[in-house]
């Protein structure tokens, strides 16, 4: 049962300044001031995948997570990162890129556009979310703190607050899925809902619990039909070209008033009359983890079901396709694979975004088709306005919007 006593002294230089506060307020004259914590953690008793100390600033709660531990606890910028070179080229030299795309996507980052560029020009959130996937990959070579283990100190403290519960959402999931384990180190209270710790502990109190898990809270998206106006806010995130076809069909899920993710489809001819194909679906990285991308994806899909039409989808993005190769409302049509079918001819516009050099798989959605009218109306083939509320995206899995 680990237990630690710890006295923190600090000497004070006894200055003019020092004596005039001593007397305004009549605080004892000292030559050092001492702050003592003692805390008693019994983590031994039962197996936990998460544990949470939090309580306000000063209750010496880093103190407490670096003597419990015997590490240096790191925050968001606890790792040493490259200054010119990519994020990808701070993670361990023993790891793979396979490897270090799956953390980073474990973690709920997945763009691959914004891994190319150094750390220290991503936002906070997207810090957040990569420091999250390195102090996971040093943990499983055994550093800090040993095989397995994750501390971070300041957790979410540098982002905003629905980006902070999203965030530990997609954390608690991916230290789960690896067997991991993760101390969050927090002053903030917010996050326990969606972090799901199996304990909690507050220095302040000296109160230590066990939790049942709950599962995090439900999240609740606005889905709307909108125009072309929205794709500046995605493209920069989409992982293959930038450009939307005029023709496209699009539709933002948000999360409150904030855009979270988008999804375009068009219409493609063939012989059999011509099928839906979605054409882009983008989450935006602050909302990414949590599925919500899949779940907007699945839910415009049994709109365009709705017309008669198949819905088919090509994507190489890993995660994406290890959620429809698990999930009873896709079929696959096209196992991962190289495309060579244009091998040798030239892409102008659109088609550079063809799967020339890159793993693809393709997918028809054979789940339920949205009841007809709202579908229709969404799509715009009837006239009246319409806005679709439902709820239910959940993790582990992801079930209907």
């Amino acid at each position: 049962m680990p237990r630690v006593d710890c006295l923190k002294a600090t000497p004070i230089a006894r200055t003019i300044r020092v004596r005039q506060i001593e007397g305004m307020f009549d605080v004892v004259p000292s030559e050092r001031s001492e702050c003592r914590w003692s805390a008693t953690l019994p983590i031994e008793e039962r197996p936990w995948s998460i544990g949470a100390i939090v309580g306000p600033s000063g209750s010496g709660k880093s103190t407490l997570a670096r003597e419990l531990f015997g590490i240096d606890v790191p925050g968001i910028e606890g790792f040493p990162w490259p200054r010119e070179s990519s994020l990808l080229d701070g993670f361990p030299e023993s790891l793979g890129v396979k490897e270090i795309v799956a953390l980073l996507s474990s973690v709920g980052f997945s763009s691959p556009p914004a891994w190319l560029r150094p750390f220290h020009v991503l936002s906070t959130g997207e810090q957040f979310r990569v420091t999250l996937a390195r102090a996971l990959a040093e943990s499983r070579l055994g550093r800090p703190g040993g095989p397995g283990l994750v501390v971070i100190d300041e957790f979410t403290s540098v982002v905003d607050r629905t980006v902070a519960q999203i965030g530990s959402a997609a954390v608690a999931k991916a230290v789960r899925g690896s067997q991991q384990r993760l101390v969050a180190v927090s002053c903030h209270y917010d996050i326990l809902d969606w972090l799901d710790p199996d304990w909690t502990y507050e220095p302040a109190t000296d109160r230590f619990q066990w939790r049942c898990l709950q599962g995090r809270p439900t999240i609740e998206l606005t889905v709307m039909r909108v125009g072309a106006e929205a794709w500046p806010l995605f493209r920069s995130h989409h992982y293959l070209s930038s450009q939307l076809s005029p023709s496209a069909k699009c539709f933002v899920a948000f999360v409150g008033d904030r855009p979270a993710a988008i999804t375009a489809v068009i219409h493609r001819p063939d012989s059999k009359g011509g099928y839906w194909a979605e054409h882009r679906t983008v989450c935006r990285p602050d909302f990414q983890g949590v599925g919500i991308g899949n779940a907007l994806s699945e839910l415009v899909a049994s709109f365009f079901v709705a017309t008669g039409k198949r819905y088919c989808s090509r994507t190489s993005h890993p995660a994406m396709m290890r959620h429809r190769a698990r999930s009873p409302n896709w079929r696959l049509t096209s196992r991962p694979n190289v495309s060579r079918r244009h091998h040798g001819k030239k892409f102008v516009g659109l088609n550079k975004s063809a799967a020339l050099t890159r793993y693809t798989a393709g997918f028809r959605y054979v789940g339920p088709a949205h009841e007809k009218q709202t579908a229709l109306a969404m799509i715009g083939w009837m006239h009246h306005a319409c806005e679709v509320r439902r709820s239910g995206v959940r993790c582990p899995g992801v079930q209907s919007l």
